[in-house]
């Protein structure tokens, strides 16, 4: 598969709150890095983030553009409610070794009514 290909799946994954099914698309030893959030490292650990994230808010993404530059995809997106981000995606043989995504952290709680840390 392409970058583009994965990242596309990982959104399916990331729009259904599909927990294993985005998990699967990580190398053991990823490091997801929202860099509103300290950094996730390994595949179980990841796992359980996205598991406590998708059991806190309904998140879905819209994707605006795509792009790939050789082992990278990159993702521009919007949610419903006009919180925009992007997130960059290194992929080695059709895995996710590095994320690292931007958005404004403060906005999505405000939006989900979640306490401000």
């Amino acid at each position: 598969m392409t970058p583009k290909e994965v990242l596309e799946k990982w959104i399916d994954c990331f729009n259904a709150s599909d927990v294993e099914g985005i998990a699967a698309l990580y190398a053991d030893d990823a490091v997801n890095h929202q860099v509103a959030n300290a950094p996730v490292a390994g595949k179980e650990a990841i796992r359980r983030m996205f598991a406590g994230e998708f059991a806190t808010a309904k998140m879905v993404c819209i994707v605006e553009n795509i792009f790939e530059d050789g082992e990278w995809a990159i993702l521009e997106w919007k949610d419903p409610l006009g919180l925009r981000g992007c997130g960059f995606f290194h992929i080695k043989n059709n895995l996710i070794v590095y994320q690292r995504g931007y958005w404004d952290k403060l906005s999505f709680l405000k939006q989900h009514n979640l306490p401000i840390e």
